[in-house]
């Protein structure tokens, strides 16, 4: 049974707390649920109110709900990113089985300001492509990225052909830049009112800020991001290894 909580708290979202320490404490990976019905009767809950705490459970990542099925315990490992190896969305959510869905807001060019030249090692006014995307997985949209790039690194990149390829093909199999390797900073915020639009969530949600700064074979900056992800469907994690 669901232990007391503050009069406050929603009965739904008391629910969400007992569900997740069921979760953690009790449920492996893949593990099917209780029915809606089930746990009306068990928690002596409406179905409507079980419904709301299984779509935020959802929401929050914990469960994977399956029409006809039922609902199952998601494999959170499985969602962690590992910052050690050079990162792809595509090929990341590709490897988790997941269909990654990129989609175009804006492609344009500009001139680089004071700030974006000093983080991209370029000069005032110099050329720069400007990319702005959603991306998903599965239909869930987990992260807005905002990419610049020095177009005299990739003369004549055009739209079609970004939506045709992912980023890091077009890098290496048309203009031939090899990433050496990429720095990525991260750190918690909240959403703004424009990200939180487009990711499916309330303005004020968690996410994770993310800037990276990829460099070519020559220690050139090629590519540099800064992405709002879904506090609740990213999960990072790095490996540490002590030299002998």
């Amino acid at each position: 049974m669901m232990r007391p909580r503050a009069r406050r708290q929603p009965l739904y979202d008391q629910l969400v707390d007992t569900l997740t320490e069921r979760i953690e404490q009790e449920y492996r990976p893949g593990d099917l649920l209780p029915s809606e019905r089930e746990l009306s009767e068990h928690y002596g809950l409406s179905r409507t109110t079980v419904r709301l705490a299984l779509q935020e459970l959802e929401r929050l990542g914990m469960v994977v709900r399956q029409h006809g099925r039922g609902t199952f315990v998601a494999d959170r490992s499985a969602r962690a990113t590992n910052l050690s190896q050079l990162y792809s969305f595509t090929g990341q959510m590709r490897s988790m089985g997941r269909v990654p869905e990129t989609t175009i807001l804006e492609f344009s060019e500009m001139d680089a300001d004071k700030q974006l030249a000093e983080c991209m090692g370029v000069h005032l006014g110099d050329r720069l492509f400007r990319l702005k995307r959603l991306r998903a997985a599965d239909g869930v949209p987990m992260m807005v990225e905002k990419t610049y790039l020095p177009t005299s690194k990739f003369p004549s990149l055009k739209r079609l052909l970004l939506d045709s390829m992912s980023l890091y093909e077009i890098f290496e199999n048309v203009y031939h830049e090899r990433i050496r390797m990429a720095e990525e900073e991260f750190f918690a915020s909240v959403a703004r009112s424009s990200d939180a639009h487009l990711l499916g969530i309330v303005e004020g949600d968690p996410v994770l800020d993310l800037v990276r700064t990829a460099y070519n074979t020559s220690n050139e900056i090629i590519e540099y991001t800064l992405s709002v992800a879904r506090a609740d469907q990213f999960k990072y994690k790095t490996v540490h290894r002590r030299l002998p």
